[in-house]
């Protein structure tokens, strides 16, 4: 599972680098100011997350199935949220609207606070000092 783990981190963060980059050089003559700032929006919140994964596997007093929930929550929650800004903040360059999937948006935000909630709870019941 902490392979898992580091792995999708090192996922998230690679695509947050290049995503990053590619509003800050690419999107810039495309997009209005706007439009940019949201698209950062989702990539500060895609790598937030992937540091979150990172740190995560590298505990061990967290259970492997606590790991396994918030990984899937974290994923979820990072396609669901940041992936979705990506959408709504290019929307005027694509042919498809991504204002008719805008409602998964803050569903996404949910699925990462359930995330660390699910990690706190853990926290609490753990014994370790």
């Amino acid at each position: 599972m902490n392979k898992k783990l580091l792995i999708t981190a090192a996922i998230l963060g690679i695509l947050g680098i290049v995503l990053g980059a590619f509003a800050a050089h690419g999107l810039e003559k495309l997009l209005d100011v706007k439009a940019i700032k949201s698209f950062e929006t989702g990539v500060r919140y895609q790598m937030y997350h992937a540091f979150f994964l990172l740190i995560l596997g590298g505990t061990s007093f967290i259970s492997q199935k606590t790991k396994s929930y918030v990984l899937i929550l974290v994923i979820t929650g990072v396609i669901f949220f940041s992936f979705s800004i990506y959408g709504l903040a290019t929307n005027a360059l694509t042919s498809f609207d991504f204002k008719t999937i805008a409602f998964i948006t803050p569903i996404g935000g949910l699925f990462l606070i359930l995330a660390w909630a699910v990690l706190l709870i853990n926290i609490l019941k753990t014994k370790v000092h």
